[in-house]
């Protein structure tokens, strides 16, 4: 049996780093360059998402072969064997998310976490307003991707996490609402870390929020992840440290006001601590990582 071939793109080597942590592209812009087919294959570091509004679509996923007919999401992890034969009148996107820069969302356990770790495809109804909300965020998503340095980073990465949440619930029955009272909690701290992880809020103030002493806090945070909520809070600034250092062109300094650390040197000793490089030199290692042998970006989409 033929092996299944490992891109990062369909058609580019597997030697060039992608130079993202998304990409965005209409499903036409690449097809069209194929005879609309693209043979099977996987991407080992990618989380994608196909919508297709209009055409259809012949799709091997795994082992199955299924009808894709619009408007209709599909979503494939890392690491799963996938080709498609399109209509000429397909339309649509790929969106293409580099897998570590989840963060959170794949953390998570549960059902949502076994949502993300298997292909999961959904019909669309537009006259349902969630299936219509997750087909107008999979737009703005692409729009604000295609925007390139003009755009809001952080509202982009928003539109991912929604479009994902979404996308979940669409396919499984709301596959991330939680099973309990402790799930509920956990997923409202989750919540409140991301509203206010630059604040350096103390522990009292999620558990005042969340209605819990300190002690019940700690308890719940454990027994769910087997960390405590100090270490999802530092978690959650460690990401967002790497992905300002990595995707953006602030200075360390500017970077650290923007997390709200009052003093550069505390944050970082702060990321030392944490990833053993200073600040200034993971920047450099992870952008060497990134730019060694990266094609240029693909021209945006046409009709972006």
């Amino acid at each position: 049996m033929a092996t299944v071939p490992s891109f990062h793109l369909y058609g580019e080597k597997l030697d060039e780093e992608p130079r993202f942590w998304i990409h965005c592209e209409t499903i036409k812009s690449r097809s069209s360059r194929h005879r609309w087919e693209i043979r099977l294959h996987r991407h080992e570091r990618l989380f994608q998402i196909l919508y297709i509004a209009a055409g259809s679509c012949d799709a091997i996923v795994g082992d199955e072969t299924r009808v894709l007919l619009p408007p209709t999401i599909l979503t494939l992890p890392p690491g799963v064997s996938h080709g498609f034969r399109f209509s000429k009148d397909v339309e649509g996107l790929v969106i293409t998310i580099e897998r570590s820069q989840l963060g959170e969302l794949t953390r998570e356990r549960g059902r949502f976490a076994q949502w993300l770790s298997a292909p999961q495809a959904a019909t669309l109804d537009p006259e349902e307003p969630d299936h219509a909300y997750l087909m107008d965020t999979l737009q703005r998503v692409a729009h604000e991707n295609w925007r390139g340095d003009s755009g809001d980073d952080e509202l982009l990465r928003d539109y991912v996490a929604l479009a994902v949440r979404l996308a979940a619930r669409t396919a499984v029955g709301d596959a991330s609402a939680p099973a309990d009272g402790r799930d509920e909690r956990l997923a409202l701290l989750n919540t409140l870390i991301q509203q206010h992880h630059r604040e350096h809020r103390p522990l009292s103030f999620y558990a005042d929020q969340l209605g819990v002493s300190l002690t019940h806090l700690n308890r719940l945070v454990r027994t769910a992840t087997g960390q405590t909520p100090h270490d999802l809070i530092t978690a959650k600034l460690l990401d967002q440290s790497k992905r300002e250092l990595t995707f953006s062109m602030a200075t360390t300094r500017e970077i650290a006001m923007r997390l709200g650390f009052d003093d550069p040197a505390y944050f970082s000793r702060f990321f030392s601590k944490h990833t053993g490089e200073t600040p200034g030199a993971w920047r450099r290692r992870e952008k060497a990582r990134l730019n060694a042998g990266a094609e240029p970006r693909l021209e945006r989409a046409a009709n972006a």
